[in-house]
């Protein structure tokens, strides 16, 4: 199945791909989250939850593989670098008290997934502890067992987790379309240059498509991963 993208067509084979939901969590996307008390506007972030909410709804409809990722520390900080946790900038960070609970913490109320994208029981979530979605995580193997080779990938932020993750995938031999309405950053320039980044030089880390291009090119209703 062609999906129109850049730099062109992405080849869909629905049996092969899954969705791949980057970070779309409390502590980023709602007020009062960490990415609030940095000083951004998580409004720039919340464009892209209805396009997400979209997208989500027509990939379960057409049965196919969904995977979440948070990114968060365990209780005891143990897998948080001193390095990470003094660029935090500001006077809270990582593990301090926030309104939603301790920062970034695995368990934690901003930790979680936002309502409207909730994971539905058999939707794997991979809590991270880097920016990328395959550091430290079993994602890799997930994807292998489950006989994966594209990544359909959304999430929060473009430039930083999104990308970071796309360009693990990459090296792994994953093809990985981005799709840009999914996507946001809580600077609006950072986002333009982070979709450029992944097509470049004849798509370099991947392609780049609007949702509704996406959407159009998925299967019919309840095609099992498996099917013809």
């Amino acid at each position: 199945m062609a999906i129109p993208a850049e730099p062109y067509a992405f080849e869909l084979n629905p049996a092969a791909a899954a969705l791949l939901i980057i970070d779309m969590q409390r502590d980023f996307l709602e007020p009062g989250g960490f990415g609030a008390m940095l000083g951004n506007d998580v409004g720039l972030l919340r464009r892209a939850v209805a396009p997400n909410q979209r997208l989500l709804a027509a990939w379960r409809a057409a049965g196919l593989a969904v995977i979440h990722t948070r990114e968060g520390h365990r209780p005891d900080l143990a897998d948080l670098p001193p390095a990470k946790l003094a660029r935090g900038g500001g006077p809270t960070r990582i593990g301090d008290a926030g309104p939603m609970g301790r920062i970034l913490v695995r368990g934690e109320a901003g930790h979680d997934i936002i309502p409207e994208l909730r994971p539905l029981p058999g939707e794997p979530v991979i809590d991270k502890p880097g920016k990328g979605a395959f550091f430290a995580t079993d994602l890799h193997a997930i994807l292998r067992n489950r006989g994966i080779a594209q990544l359909v990938v959304t999430g929060v932020t473009t430039e930083v987790c999104v990308n970071t993750t796309v360009r693990e995938a990459n090296d792994r031999g994953y093809d990985c379309l981005v799709v840009a309405d999914c996507c946001a950053s809580y600077f609006p320039e950072f986002h333009e240059m982070g979709l450029r980044m992944i097509q470049a030089q004849g798509g370099i880390f991947g392609w780049v498509a609007p949702s509704e291009a996406v959407i159009a090119g998925l299967p019919a209703s309840g095609l099992s991963k498996g099917a013809a």
